[in-house]
């Protein structure tokens, strides 16, 4: 476990399911490929749960199809076409977010965003959304050579947030962002009302802290 920052200088959060709910545009975007298979609609909270997994996984999870299927680029390629058309259409913020940068921020704490979701979907989300204040660091996977889980990403935030890894907070609704968090040397909050897998527990992925709901991410983070 890490110990909570003492000198708190920033806070990190993923995106997808963590900082901004998604899931609804994903959701409509899963029933229009099956629909153009031929399949009937899917349980919407099946597909929520799989929001996390990205593009690929949804791909598998539509179509049922193994992603080294000789039409499984395709596919993908058309899961992302049906998702430009919605992106940012009914994305919010979770409900708390909002008053929680604006006090980060009053309270001389930068904000950031590590994200596994491309830079072409991220920038149109964040412009839609038109956050205030504005996060002082955003990294996609095109600003890096691995990934998460790897921790690259984060180490790339602490960077140009002006701060080291034992200053920071991070937060995600998956694993790999806490192992990510962890390799990092981050103190990490795991994102429990996010999109959660059916038979995965976000209490076992060795996080510092919890959230069972956004609401509670202001106390975890800043106390009383």
């Amino acid at each position: 476990m890490t110990a909570r920052p003492e000198s708190l200088k920033a806070v990190i959060f993923d995106l997808d399911g963590t900082l901004v709910d998604t899931a609804d545009e994903f959701v409509v975007v899963v029933q229009a490929l099956r629909a153009e298979h031929g399949l009937a609609a899917m349980d919407p909270q099946r597909i929520r749960a799989s929001v996390s997994n990205g593009a690929r996984a949804l791909v598998s999870l539509a179509l049922a199809m193994p992603e080294d299927a000789a039409d499984f680029e395709t596919q993908r390629l058309r899961l992302l076409d049906l998702y430009s058309e919605v992106l940012g259409s009914v994305a919010c913020l979770y409900p708390g977010i909002g008053n929680l940068l604006v006090e980060l921020v009053e309270r001389g704490v930068h904000w950031g965003i590590a994200t596994n979701k491309p830079r072409a979907y991220t920038d149109p989300l964040l412009a839609r959304l038109n956050l205030q204040p504005q996060a002082a660091s955003v990294v996609c996977p095109d600003d890096v050579r691995e990934r998460k889980p790897h921790p690259e990403s984060l180490l790339r935030n602490c960077r140009e947030l002006g701060c080291t890894p034992g200053e920071a907070i991070y937060i995600g609704d998956h694993l790999r962002d806490i192992e990510a968090g962890q390799r990092a040397g981050m103190y990490t909050i795991a994102a429990a009302y996010g999109y959660i897998e059916p038979g995965d527990d976000p209490y076992r992925w060795g996080a510092d802290a919890h959230a069972s709901h956004s609401g509670e991410l202001r106390e975890l983070i800043l106390g009383n």
